[in-house]
C-alpha cells in the first residue's frame, strides 16, 4: 500500500475537476466523450506494443495472462477494463474517490475483479510488468516525481506506456479553443502551459532509469476520427522498458 514517506503528486483542484465528471464516465455521449472516442486507437497502441515487448501471439485474446498491471489515473476505468480482459491482473488508481466508485460499480456490473484505489503511483505495491497512465501527466503536480514514481514499480522487462498532449499550436487550438470551446470537453480541463513535448518527456523518463522504445502521434482525421501517426502535434505516445 501507499508509503508514507513518498510525496504525493496529486494537484487536488485536477483530481476536484475529473471527480465532478465521475457520474456519466461510462456514458459516450457525456463529458467523457473524447476518451470513448481515443479508447480504439489507445487500446490498438497498447496492444502492438505488448505483442512487441513480450512477444506475445499478436491472435490471443488474452496476452496479459500471468502479468501484473497497473493503470496510474484510471478515471473509471476506461483502460483498466480492457486490460483485465485481456489477462491480467490489474491494480488501478486515480485520486477523485469518486472515480473509483463508479469504476468498482461498473467492473462489478461486468463481473471483472479489478483492485481499484484511491491515490496515485505511491498507493501501488511491488512491481508490475506494464504500467500505464494515459492522458493524465498534464494534470499532476510534479511531473518528474510522478514518472519516477511509475517508474518505482515497474518490474525489470517491464513496459512502461504514456500518452500526454504536446505544446503545440495544434493542440491549443484543437484542444483548448475548440473542445473546450464547444463543449466537447468539459471547460478548464487542460492548462496548455502544462503540456509536454515529446523531447521533454522522453528525457524525464530517461531521467527516471528507462529506455525509450517508441514514440508515435495520435491525429485527428475529418474521415477517419483519432488514429495512430507519426505526426506527434496534437498528442503521442511514449512506450519505455526496464532494463
Amino acid at each position: 500500500m501507499a508509503n508514507a514517506s513518498e510525496p504525493s503528486t496529486i494537484d487536488p483542484k485536477e483530481a476536484a475537476h475529473f471527480g465532478k465528471m465521475a457520474a456519466d464516465w461510462w456514458d459516450p455521449k457525456g463529458s467523457s466523450a473524447m476518451l470513448h472516442k481515443l479508447n480504439p486507437v489507445r487500446l490498438k497502441y497498447i496492444r502492438e506494443q505488448i505483442d512487441h515487448h513480450f512477444q506475445t501471439d499478436e491472435t490471443s485474446r488474452t496476452p496479459l495472462a500471468g502479468k501484473r498491471a497497473a493503470d496510474v489515473g484510471c478515471g473509471a476505468g476506461l483502460l483498466a477494463e480492457p486490460l483485465r480482459r485481456l489477462g491480467a491482473d490489474v491494480t488501478a488508481v486515480d485520486a477523485a474517490p469518486e472515480n473509483i466508485a463508479a469504476a468498482r460499480l461498473h467492473a462489478q456490473g461486468q463481473g471483472l475483479e479489478i483492485d481499484y484505489r484511491v491515490g496515485s503511483a505511491d498507493t501501488l505495491d511491488g512491481l508490475y510488468d506494464l504500467v500505464t497512465s494515459l492522458e493524465v501527466i498534464e494534470h499532476v503536480a510534479d511531473v518528474r516525481g510522478f514518472v519516477g514514481g511509475l517508474a518505482d514499480h515497474l518490474a525489470p522487462g517491464g513496459l512502461l506506456i504514456l500518452s500526454t498532449p504536446n505544446r503545440t499550436p495544434q493542440s491549443r487550438l484543437m484542444m483548448i479553443t475548440l473542445a473546450e470551446g464547444l463543449g466537447q470537453i468539459p471547460k478548464g480541463t487542460h492548462d496548455w502551459n502544462k503540456f509536454l513535448t515529446p523531447e521533454e518527456l522522453c528525457a524525464i523518463v530517461r531521467d527516471a532509469g528507462l529506455d525509450v522504445v517508441d514514440v508515435e502521434g495520435l491525429s485527428f482525421s475529418p474521415t477517419r476520427g483519432f488514429v495512430l501517426s507519426e505526426n506527434t502535434s496534437l498528442d503521442y505516445f511514449i512506450a519505455a522498458r526496464k532494463a
